[in-house]
């Protein structure tokens, strides 16, 4: 059987683009259970609260809420259970060196299908404060207004 090629997003952290300032950015493998890969399969994932963890030599993915698949039996998986995420060592010990600055974590931005595996993208993130919340968004809405005033003059 052929292996399936190109990408298909599962899941897109749009609330980390505006809690956080967001910076280096990794692609991670994740350790999961059969059930857990259907449930993907069926677009089933929230990143709402996830973030990465540095344990000792290894990371992994917590806070990712992956519900229960529907045709599962008793040997489902733990919809909350934390996740490893497979890295090489020297991403693991860069990744180490700038979480232990001071006010950064590890943000997944995105969850998708790459040539048949599950992916992760990790983003090295600093928290915005609520000042740069709401500069974010007038900035945003400055941009609109001008791109529909060049656009009804235009017509």
């Amino acid at each position: 059987m052929a292996r399936p090629t190109g990408t298909k997003l599962i899941a897109d952290n749009r609330r980390a683009r505006h809690d956080y300032h967001l910076s280096d950015r990794i692609e991670a493998g994740i350790a999961l259970t059969g059930t857990e890969l259907k449930s993907l399969r069926q677009g089933q994932l929230t990143l709402g609260r996830a973030f990465g963890d540095v344990r000792g030599n290894e990371v992994y993915l917590v806070g990712a809420h992956i519900p229960a698949y529907a045709q599962g039996n008793l040997a489902n998986h733990d919809p909350d259970r934390d996740r490893k995420l497979l890295l090489h060592r020297k991403e693991i010990d860069s990744l180490t060196g700038k979480v232990r600055e001071r006010g950064l974590t590890l943000i997944p931005t995105r969850v998708y299908f790459k040539d048949g595996r599950v992916k992760v993208e990790l983003a090295v993130a600093k928290g915005k404060e609520t000042r740069d919340k709401r500069r974010d968004l007038a900035d945003r809405d400055a941009k609109r207004q001008m791109e529909r005033a060049l656009k009804d003059r235009s017509r």
